[in-house]
């Protein structure tokens, strides 16, 4: 495996959806054979949540455009999400799972137990998501 592959996607939803970045993990995978499975799942399933996330509440009604960039290094997998929603009112550091009834709160939680590094920010008019996951050698 080269020491740094990268791929990207721009998306608008609607059209888009998540399907579109199932298809840009699948390229992720087929040119990078030596990450490890449970890397592997572990980091594609935070970003998913991610951009399911993004696409469903960044959203103010007139959908969301979105740009993501997948790097994998020799020794981590990373993604950059822009997107153009509204700011959100995001608490990484204190994000706990909800109780058993609730019917949402789970993935900044989720998220954060898959990958080492989560990063929200707000750069000029669109939000910036990063994540990051070391592989395990």
């Amino acid at each position: 495996m080269p020491d740094t592959v990268s791929h990207s996607l721009a998306l608008s939803t609607p059209p888009d959806d998540v399907n579109a970045v199932h298809e840009l993990l699948e390229r992720v995978w087929d040119s990078s054979a030596g990450v490890p499975d449970l890397d592997r799942f572990s980091f594609e399933t935070a970003l998913i949540e991610l951009a399911s996330n993004v696409i469903r509440h960044a959203d103010g009604g007139g959908g969301v455009s979105c740009r993501l960039a997948v790097t994998v290094h020799g020794d981590r997998l990373e993604a950059t999400l822009m997107d153009t929603g509204e700011p959100g009112d995001i608490r990484l550091s204190d994000a706990e799972l909800p109780d058993d009834l609730a019917e949402s709160g789970r993935g900044i939680p989720l998220i954060r137990a898959l990958v080492d590094v989560v990063e929200y920010d707000r750069e000029a008019d669109a939000n910036r998501w990063f994540i990051s996951r070391s592989l395990a050698r």
